[in-house]
């Protein structure tokens, strides 16, 4: 945890921004995985943590926005758990840590919200992303399941992110934590990388680095010769010489910063002509997009520049006929990179989507969401000192989105169709690192560069 100092000035941020009734912050429960004593690996509420810091389960965080006084509910260990446990802190405990004077046991959660409701007071909660959440909510607040998500706290949501969009200090020192662990994911990753080799015991490798250094991975690590599908988990495949191999993974520090990064290099650790030059393509415009990058910025034109260099390439490769403006221009840079550039990053590996656009539309508040201009809504995203993004442009050649703008004669004289089809068992090439926004530019977190010219890849990869 950081100082109960952090957590406390956090809390009175967000009751300054709320102003007036009840913050009701759930923590995430044990989940089951196939029955109730084998539940998943936990993993706390970023929210939750981010104003309390405690990283335990089934504890509830409430705010009053008027006073800032903040309340922890929870149960305290009995004998019974401590048989299974051992000895576990207090609640009163945890809450010392976080700054929180008063605890109480949950079962007092329901009257003290009861209350607040009885006295027309508006009880503030994010969307909930979980079942059990849901579930809780919906019978502490008396509101029907299915209506949770129109009755969330449109305030909350961007008083949330405004406030985790810009990394503090000791944020980014977590931040560099995790780069650490996953640089030595994706160079261990490198070094399996031989013909022969199952996509799943590299998997399996670099997760265990993630457990050994940190709280494991900050999402499904995708290790596929099929780079050309975007987020691909099934690795059973079995490296073959003149492939390509895409590792896409990242790990959490111990306070929960992540870390998230894309490597594509040769199985064996050669590229063949066509590779290197494809890679170059892909590494010139991740270059670009972090030597243009200035606060201030909006997010759109960073992805727009990502995608005029990708196009110029292209075109060098005779692979678009037009200008790289008129390609992007009319979308055709859709078939070839069918992701944005990048997303936020920092307790969430893509931060603060729970309550952000994949979780909500944004018409009917355009406006303040254009205002907030934070990371939730990418459309209208500004990035400011203390952004944490990913950079990560990509090229993939996908048979099946090939052969759908081709049939429905998309981008007609812009892309050669007939020059693809040499490109039709590709595969894909994404590279990705985390960008910190600083007041004059910006810079990759990270004291180092994981391996990623050419000449760099094939020194390390297979040996």
């Amino acid at each position: 945890m950081f100082s109960k100092e952090t957590y406390i000035a956090r809390r009175a941020e967000l009751c300054r921004r709320i102003g007036k009734g009840l913050i009701l912050l759930p923590g995430n429960r044990n989940t089951p995985n196939n029955y109730p004593n084998n539940a998943y690996y936990f993993r706390q509420d970023s929210t939750f943590r981010y104003f309390f810091g405690l990283n335990v389960p089934a504890v509830v965080g409430v705010i009053d926005a008027e006073t800032a006084e903040a309340t922890l509910f929870g149960d305290d260990f009995t004998v019974e758990d401590i048989i299974w446990t051992g000895p576990q802190p207090t609640l009163h405990d945890m809450g010392a840590e976080a700054g929180v004077e008063q605890t109480r046991p949950m079962k007092d959660l329901a009257e003290v919200l009861r209350r607040a409701i009885e006295h027309n007071r508006t009880v503030h909660y994010l969307p909930p992303y979980r079942g059990e959440t849901k579930i809780e909510l919906s019978e502490l607040l008396g509101i029907d399941i299915k209506m949770l998500h129109a009755r969330k706290s449109i305030d909350l949501m961007f008083a949330v992110a405004e406030m985790r969009e810009k990394k503090s200090a000791e944020e980014i020192e977590e931040l560099e934590r995790a780069f650490q662990i996953g640089y030595k994911m994706h160079t261990l990753a490198m070094k399996m990388c031989r013909p022969g080799v199952v996509e799943r015991e590299i998997a399996g490798a670099i997760e265990g680095i993630s457990k050994s250094y940190g709280q494991g991975v900050s999402f499904p690590s995708i290790v596929s010769q099929h780079g050309e599908t975007l987020h691909n988990l099934n690795c059973d495949g079995v490296l073959e010489e003149g492939r390509m191999l895409l590792c896409d993974a990242g790990g959490e520090s111990v306070e929960g910063y992540c870390s998230d990064h894309t490597r594509t290099y040769p199985v064996g650790g050669r590229f063949t002509e066509r590779q290197r030059d494809l890679y170059n393509i892909v590494l010139r415009a991740h270059d670009h997009v972090k030597s243009i990058i200035k606060p201030h910025m909006m997010y759109r034109d960073i992805h727009r520049a990502s995608y005029l260099s990708l196009a110029e390439g292209l075109r060098e490769m005779g692979l678009i006929r037009t200008s790289a403006e008129e390609a992007v221009e009319a979308g055709a840079m859709y078939m070839f990179m069918p992701h944005g550039l990048g997303h936020g990053l920092g307790m969430d590996v893509h931060d603060l989507e729970n309550v952000g656009e994949r979780s909500f539309d944004f018409a009917a508040i355009r406006e303040r969401a254009e205002q907030s201009a934070t990371c939730i809504y990418r459309a209208a995203w500004r990035v400011e000192p203390g952004t944490v993004m990913s950079d990560e442009p990509g090229l993939y050649f996908i048979p099946a989105l090939i052969d759908k703008s081709r049939a429905e004669g998309l981008y007609k004289g812009i892309v050669d169709y007939d020059a693809l089809d040499a490109y039709r068992d590709f595969g894909g090439i994404r590279i990705e690192d985390d960008v910190l926004v600083t007041d004059d530019g910006c810079r990759f977190i990270g004291d180092k560069t994981i391996p990623i010219t050419v000449e760099e890849l094939e020194a390390v990869v297979g040996r």
